[in-house]
């Protein structure tokens, strides 16, 4: 009897153990599969939502994208030399060079008259006030003789160019429509890498049967990016924001929006090496429009802050050099002569930390800062020279419209042989025309050792040598008289800016 109440006892703890087990499984589980049955559907609703987010945008900020087309006279001048086209682009006779022949066409067809073509443009632009004020870029309506606006809901308007800022690549344009649908403006102080965006463009709305403008989407994939001067020129395309929502050619000048809707950049250029999308585009900032949009409107001109000197970031290297413990600053290069940065006492080898009050940590910061500065108004800038801390007072210049001076060199070519991988000449009309430079003192570098100090310090030939551990070169002579000898690391300055040339 015993051993009977032990089995059942034993039977019957064992069921409640399993039972417990059964329980605490499902309450264990339950919770997972739960967590996991939401986390799908939150995925899900962020899908849906992100769709009914661009839908949204399309449907609002979209019908204030407008087209811009443009119409150019241009001239080609004529001439007594009959031309030919070629096949493969470019005008060249089809007898080459043989000069008895291009006098016998010259005589026979005489002079050719002047020939006038026109010239077409497309761009896009976004409404920004309901009286009919467009925002687009510069280079869209620039040299214009004629302005056609389209919008989304075919119809079209004669524009007006109320004002335009060739350095921002931003313009203002009027059309005579009232009560039009506007794009509002957004932060673009607050965006962040990764964030969702939208790509608005309407290139061809004067041509489709359906002139509604096209929608794209993608994240901010950096900021403060800088095209460099080769590809923006004139333009001042030092803190774009960079994207990889498609940004087609036509669309410059359309809005980059968030999922707000809110205008946060200008559609300016892509990057491409065939002339289409290929995952990269880039905006300008709203908040650089929102500046002077107001003073383009009245047709003011935008005035720009103006130091006067060339400035570079410091690399690991220079700032050793300069015994700084980090590489924050921006290095003063050159200083022009007469500028406001040479009236307040700046000198080249000066780095710059602080300007009015404002942190430098290398040139984008310093360009930004005094890009946006008041004209005439005096602020303080703080630097290191000679390792000792330095404040001084200046006064904001105006940009001047060219600041590329040209000039002639003279000079007799005289080279001087290899000095830690660097050969150089005098300077001459001829290698002056050759690597296109315009000093009028120092000498160029005409070849550069592979592998040498020279070339791992970062020289290339055409680069115009001003000073060796701050001692002024002229010519050959003074060049030949420092490096003569020369122990260490050499402190070079170039033209393009300063160098460490390690022994």
């Amino acid at each position: 009897m015993k051993s009977k109440v032990i089995f059942f006892s034993t039977t019957l703890l064992i069921g409640l153990v399993i039972g417990l087990l059964i329980a605490v499984r499902l309450d264990i589980f339950a919770p997972l599969e739960s967590q996991s049955a939401k986390s799908e559907a939150a995925s899900s609703l962020e899908g849906l939502s992100m769709e009914d987010a661009v839908i949204k945008v399309a449907n609002t900020t979209g019908k204030a994208v407008v087209s811009v087309s443009t119409e150019h006279m241009a001239r080609i001048r004529g001439g007594k030399r009959y031309q030919f086209s070629s096949p493969f682009g470019g005008e060249e006779s089809p007898f080459g060079q043989d000069e008895s022949f291009r006098r016998f066409f010259d005589d026979f067809f005489g002079e050719m008259p002047d020939r006038e073509y026109k010239q077409m443009g497309l761009g896009s632009g976004v409404i920004i006030d309901p009286e009919g004020y467009i925002l687009t870029n510069e280079h869209v309506i620039n040299d214009a003789d004629k302005i056609s606006v389209t919008l989304p809901d075919g119809r079209e308007f004669k524009g007006e160019i109320k004002g335009r800022d060739a350095r921002s690549d931003l313009a203002v344009i009027k059309i005579d429509a009232h009560n039009l649908p506007a794009a509002s403006f957004g932060d673009s102080d607050n965006l962040k890498i990764g964030q969702w965006v939208i790509a608005i463009g309407n290139p061809f709305g004067f041509a489709m049967q359906n002139p509604e403008p096209t929608v794209t989407a993608g994240v901010i994939s950096a900021l403060h990016r800088s095209l460099g001067r080769p590809v923006s020129r004139d333009k001042d395309f030092n803190d774009l924001i960079q994207t990889d929502a498609a940004i087609n050619p036509g669309n410059s000048g359309g809005p980059l929006v968030n999922l707000r809707g809110e205008i946060v950049g200008i559609n300016v250029a892509i990057f491409s090496t065939s002339g289409g999308y290929q995952g990269v585009g880039f905006a300008i900032p709203v908040n650089n429009a929102k500046r002077i949009i107001s003073k383009l409107i009245e047709g003011k001109k935008i005035l720009y802050g103006w130091l006067g000197v060339t400035v570079q970031d410091l690399n690991d290297d220079l700032a050793k050099y300069f015994g700084l413990p980090a590489k924050n600053g921006a290095l003063v290069a050159r200083v022009l002569e007469n500028s406001p940065a040479a009236k307040a006492g700046i000198k080249e080898s000066d780095i710059i930390k602080q300007f009015d009050n404002q942190p430098v940590n290398n040139v984008r910061e310093l360009l930004s800062i005094v890009g946006k500065a008041e004209v005439g108004r005096k602020v303080k800038v703080t630097l290191m020279r000679e390792k000792k801390p330095l404040t001084l007072e200046m006064e904001i210049g105006e940009r001047p419209q060219n600041l590329e001076e040209m000039s002639t060199a003279g000079g007799g070519g005289v080279t001087s042989g290899a000095w830690r991988g660097l050969v150089v000449e005098e300077l001459t009309p001829q290698n002056t025309q050759r690597f296109r430079i315009g000093e009028q003192k120092g000498v160029v570098i005409v070849d550069i050792e592979p592998n040498s100090p020279a070339d791992a310090a970062g020289l290339i030939p055409g680069d115009v040598v001003l000073e060796i551990n701050k001692q002024p070169i002229k010519n050959i002579t003074d060049y030949e008289k420092i490096t003569k000898g020369l122990k260490g690391d050499a402190l070079v300055m170039a033209a393009r800016g300063y160098f460490l040339v390690k022994e």
